[in-house]
């Protein structure tokens, strides 16, 4: 059974890596799904297959928040489909890649790939940082009462620690540069 989305702007994490490499500018699948191999720029954050990076590309244009904008030759086949992010999809891209995570497992897969994908496109993270570290706190404020002879919780403290620094560091070095 596929997933059923509610909104448009629900997308999966390998649809948003493609809209944010998308808005960098228009391309085809083939350079999208090299970004996101496992030593791609993005991929190294998050990867995809080929495979699925052309599914999620279909999920996109699907939403409307990519479209064809032209052909180039391929190098070994056909010609390949361009593509490019509609504004929708930048709009949809940048509510994302503002708001915080809500869950302290999605730090490493989601936040980092905001980040990313943040920075190639120039985007602000100060007010995002300095809101996904409130959450974090109240997370971890939640869970002070919990058994710290648990050794679940103790690991959802120290990740929570861990994460707080992250964000601080990413905090100074912003205030730095």
């Amino acid at each position: 059974m596929g997933m059923v989305r509610v909104r448009s702007d629900e997308l999966l994490l390998g649809e948003w890596a493609c809209l944010g490499i998308l808005a960098q500018g228009p391309s085809h699948g083939f350079a999208v799904s090299k970004r996101l191999a496992p030593d791609g720029d993005v991929g190294r954050v998050w990867s995809l297959s080929r495979a699925l990076t052309y599914r999620a590309l279909d999920q996109l244009v699907a939403a409307g928040h990519v479209e064809a904008v032209g052909e180039e030759r391929g190098t070994a086949g056909g010609p390949r489909t361009v593509l490019a992010a509609t504004p929708p999809g930048l709009a949809a891209l940048r509510r994302w890649l503002v708001a915080p995570v809500p869950h302290l497992r999605d730090v490493r897969s989601e936040l980092l790939l905001k980040l990313v994908l943040a920075d190639r496109r120039g985007v602000d993270t100060r007010e995002l940082l300095v809101q996904q570290r409130a959450r974090v706190a109240e997370i971890a404020a939640a869970r002070s009462n919990d058994d710290p002879d648990d050794v679940v919780v103790l690991w959802r403290r120290e990740s929570a620690d861990a994460v707080v620094r992250f964000l601080d560091a990413l905090l100074a070095r912003q205030r730095r540069g």
